[in-house]
């Protein structure tokens, strides 16, 4: 046994070997890329700043890299899965490499994209190395459906991070951004280096952190602050009253619905916050 598997970290070389155990050959369409090195996953963990307190849901655990690090720092850790063959053989490795920590590790067969509850006790913490193609949807849903979630550390892909964690006016500004909002302060906790993964990808990675809050204060659905919120960067060069005005009924409406909220119709949406968006989905069922 090498000193990676005696300290339950796994490295590169048993990355593969757990691979071709499996017979398993990395897919795009699941977005995998697993994480070969050890001190990434540290310091994901130490980043988030899991705890015992914490229940940790990870999305996405493939061989089982971020979950062995994520199991003595956390109370309980659900590992949701959608790969049926690393599903099934994820436990087996935690009992392996890390048997004195196997009974705070719960296994979720399905589509992260699909989950709507979990057993066991509810998340206090989101921690994954999210699929690139899929990271933005899947905190998203995870945010709505779990109201317990306190706290969000996710490695993505890094132009998604610097998407999430933009504020209005930037360039990077957009729908994740806003909608990420509605839920959470987050930041860029830092980067990553594509090195860390089989397969390389072709790109670097992000660390995005978010921290709950309390959403805006308003009349207006969230599904309707979204609604707002889509059309207006639909068209994202256009003025928010031509923007706006299929959502609103018309460019006329449009203008009434802003200049009730205190926003001015010559305004862009990449100007604007997830508060004024708020105010404006307000404006309009008023």
């Amino acid at each position: 046994m090498t000193e990676q598997q005696s300290s339950g970290y796994l490295g590169a070389a048993q990355i593969r070997e757990l691979a071709a155990g499996l017979g398993l050959r990395p897919t795009k369409q699941w977005g995998q890329n697993f994480v070969v090195d050890a001190n990434t996953v540290k310091r994901i963990v130490r980043l988030a700043g899991v705890s015992q307190a914490d229940s940790v849901v990870e999305i996405g655990p493939g061989l089982g890299s971020l979950t062995l690090a994520l199991l003595p720092e956390a109370g309980h850790v659900t590992a949701v899965e959608v790969d049926p063959a690393l599903a099934q053989a994820l436990p087996g490795t935690v009992e392996r490499l890390a048997p004195e920590y196997a009974d705070r590790l719960t296994l979720v067969h399905a589509d992260a994209l699909t989950v709507r509850s979990l057993p066991g006790p509810q998340p206090t913490a989101l921690v994954a190395n999210l699929p690139y193609n899929v990271s933005v949807p899947v905190v998203l849903s995870f945010l709505e459906a779990f109201p317990t979630l306190e706290r969000v550390m996710v490695m993505v892909q890094l132009e998604v991070a610097e998407r999430l964690a933009a504020g209005p006016g930037s360039k990077a500004y957009g729908v994740p951004s806003v909608k990420a909002a509605w839920y959470a302060d987050v930041r860029l906790a830092g980067t990553v280096s594509r090195s860390v993964f089989w397969p390389v990808p072709n790109v670097d990675s992000g660390l995005v952190a978010m921290t709950r809050r309390e959403p805006p204060a308003t009349t207006a659905p969230r599904a309707d602050v979204f609604a707002c919120i889509d059309a207006a960067f639909a068209q994202r060069r256009k003025t928010l009253r031509a923007a706006l005005a299929g959502w609103a009924g018309s460019a006329v409406r449009a203008e009434e619905v802003l200049r009730a909220a205190g926003v001015d119709p010559r305004t862009r949406g990449e100007q604007l916050g997830i508060d004024a968006f708020a105010s404006i989905a307000a404006a309009r069922l008023a």
